[in-house]
């Protein structure tokens, strides 16, 4: 039975002085996993890994790994690694990307994240042979990750049949777009099917997705988990009622790129600085406005980064 389903939230990196904030990432490890999520994405698109070296994204995933066992040993579970990690795995390089997995394969992680190979826009067949050749050298379980707006190449539908014989492809990451894909990977039930389009969630759980990788479960994460819990038992109304409520802020969260709207509400609410990476900025003030209406933030509320700015 695979390990990926549920809410998985995408972890942020915090910065603060144009540094790794590690005391703010525990303290976020701590906030998810005492609200229930399924599980950590390390390293994926919202954590922007592009604009960490590899010294910086050693010690993020090293400090989140670090965190949920001692968060783990702390509540006295039985696993140390109680609440699964997953880390993304970024490139067009098939050979420097096949070292990386070598290298985590050490690690006590649950699994890999990879999209198709960006920029290059391989064809079918060379995205087959990438990722068969990636998932022979992971020790651990892989989920494919279907982003065609930010790689400029989509997972055809036969291509990720063909890529769910492999033994340790386990899942997908399903931002396509395309309500044929997930209904038919579904039905063909070998890939767990994890929306990635956090307005999608409520969908794909009632045609019978496992979860989704949610980067708007930063905020309000006890309610992402009960909406899937609702969903999972049958629960249609409830969990109708739920989402209804949550999605004027999921639409929110993403009307500029990701994860700049994500950390203005998490810096209002004092949970990290509002800083992020060029090319990346902050939120436009109207949005940032709007997201503290969405969670009743008083106007007089000011995180410690915008007294420092």
């Amino acid at each position: 039975m695979s390990i990926f389903s549920g809410i998985w939230v995408p972890l942020i990196t915090p910065f603060a002085d144009g540094e790794v904030d590690h005391a703010a990432l525990r303290a976020l490890v701590r906030r998810y996993a005492d609200a229930g999520i399924a599980g950590l994405v390390a390293l994926g698109t919202t954590g922007e890994p592009a604009a960490l070296d590899a010294a910086e994204q050693d010690a993020v995933l090293a400090t989140i790994l670090d965190e949920v066992q001692a968060h783990a040993a702390a509540r006295g579970a039985a696993d140390a690694q109680a609440l699964p990690v997953l880390v993304g795995v970024s490139g067009n390089h098939t050979a420097s990307m096949r070292e990386r997995i070598e290298q985590l394969n050490t690690l006590p992680i649950a699994g890999v994240l990879m999209a198709a190979p960006y920029y290059i826009r391989p064809s079918q067949a060379g995205i087959v042979g990438h990722f068969t050749a990636l998932a022979d050298a992971s020790d651990k379980p892989v989920v494919l990750y279907d982003i065609p707006y930010r790689t400029g190449v989509r997972l055809e539908l036969d291509t990720l049949l063909t890529l769910a014989a492999h033994p340790r492809i386990q899942a997908v990451k399903d931002c396509a777009g395309s309500l044929d894909t997930t209904l038919a990977l579904i039905r063909d039930g070998r890939l767990q099917v994890l929306t990635g389009e956090d307005i999608n969630i409520f969908n794909t759980l009632c045609l019978g997705g496992s979860g989704a990788i949610a980067a708007s479960a930063h905020l309000r994460p006890e309610r992402f988990v009960a909406l899937y819990r609702a969903l999972s038992a049958g629960r249609l109304d409830e969990g109708r009622r739920i989402f209804n409520k949550l999605a004027p802020l999921i639409q929110a969260l993403f009307a500029e790129p990701n994860p700049a709207p994500v950390k203005a509400l998490l810096a209002a609410q004092g949970l990290i600085r509002d800083e992020l990476r060029m090319p990346m900025t902050r939120a436009g003030d109207a949005l940032v406005e709007r997201l503290r209406e969405l969670e009743g933030l008083d106007r007089i509320t000011v995180h410690a980064a915008a007294l420092s700015a």
